[in-house]
């Protein structure tokens, strides 16, 4: 016999199982269900999966792609000259879509044509951003709040340069670092409380690579719309963390993937090292969700996705290729193990 909570925690894990999952990799988007996947887009790198009024829109290295059937048929690439690391939309319609290079872009007729905002451009040129590699790369606008009770304030996260903030639709732009920490990975509001922001944050620095310290990477919280920021990452390790996601329900849990690296690896001797971590406390307190297979990870974590059916689970990718359900219970549920690297997750 099981009790209430077993069967509930059953059913969720089936549930996770059989809904079915788009799934953006390094070669191509594909569709995920009972335990199969099929190629719905060929191309590189997939980052990006949202839905908007009716379309799939899909962030690749080869520009973006939509689709208005649901992956069955395809228009684009939009944007055939960048890579496309997020996509989206205010209250009104109009859509913005970060790249790398680091530009912003706005789209008036659902993501069929676009034009760069130039003073964001703008910013970016004359502070020679860039991501600290030998030689350096481009950087990239790789994370896009849109206030969702004002859709003139947006703030967009650029690896490596900051976080660019405007209130007025984007004429002009203040920018900061959560903890004079330039190397943005994801930004996330909160979805009740008005003005508080979550970020993740990596070692890069515009000269270099910061020493693998506390502080120096990790994930902040600002409670006044990123005017300020506070470390909410003290004791954790690993401390680079990358993908991020929150729950839409209460308690309105953070989930974050963490590594040693940016380069931690499947490959890497001992494998990544990876963990995930969740906070049902606006980050106050963290804790692990992984299982004794996962403590650390042999992969690393790219895709992370929470469910909307069951708050409190995950739906997380690796670079080895595997798709799993993770509950809030530590309970890990492998999906499918035969694709690329995931980079994103978007539940259906």
């Amino acid at each position: 016999r099981y009790s209430v909570g077993e069967f509930l925690k059953g059913l969720a894990h089936r549930v996770g199982r059989s809904m079915k999952l788009f799934v953006g990799t390094s070669r191509g988007l594909f569709i995920v269900k009972d335990g199969k996947s099929h190629r719905a887009l060929d191309v590189r790198a997939v980052r990006e999966i949202v839905q908007v009024q009716g379309d799939l829109l899909v962030g690749t290295s080869e520009g973006l792609y939509l689709s208005p059937d649901r992956g069955e048929t395809w228009e684009g690439p939009f944007l055939g000259d960048y890579a496309v690391w997020q996509i989206r939309g205010d209250s009104h319609g109009t859509l913005y879509a970060g790249t790398n290079p680091a530009e912003l872009f706005k789209s008036a007729d659902g993501g069929r044509s676009w034009r760069s905002i130039e003073s964001f451009k703008e910013i970016v040129e004359r502070e020679g951003w860039c991501i600290p590699l030998n030689p350096p790369i481009p950087s990239q606008a790789r994370a896009i709040v849109i206030d969702s009770e004002n859709d003139q304030q947006i703030w967009v996260g650029v690896e490596v340069g900051g976080i660019l903030h405007t209130q007025n639709g984007g004429e002009s732009w203040v920018v900061g670092c959560p903890g004079e920490n330039p190397d943005l990975h994801m930004i996330f509001p909160h979805p009740r409380e008005k003005g508080t922001l979550f970020a993740s944050t990596g070692y890069g620095r515009l000269d270099g690579i910061a020493e693998m310290a506390e502080g120096n990477a990790g994930v902040f919280r600002s409670s006044d719309s990123g005017e300020s920021w506070e470390y909410v990452w003290g004791g954790i390790s690993p401390r680079y963390s990358r993908p991020m996601c929150i729950d839409q329900s209460p308690p309105f849990a953070i989930t974050v993937g963490s590594a040693p690296t940016a380069f931690s690896s499947y490959k890497d001797q001992g494998g990544a090292g990876a963990m995930l971590f969740r906070s049902e406390d606006d980050g106050a307190t963290w804790r692990s969700l992984c299982d004794p297979r996962h403590t650390p990870s042999h992969a690393n974590f790219h895709g992370l996705a929470a469910n909307p059916d069951d708050p409190g689970s995950v739906f997380v990718g690796t670079d080895n290729g595997e798709l799993w359900f993770v509950g809030s219970d530590c309970q890990w549920s492998l999906l499918v193990d035969d694709l690329p690297t995931v980079l994103s997750i978007m539940p259906s």
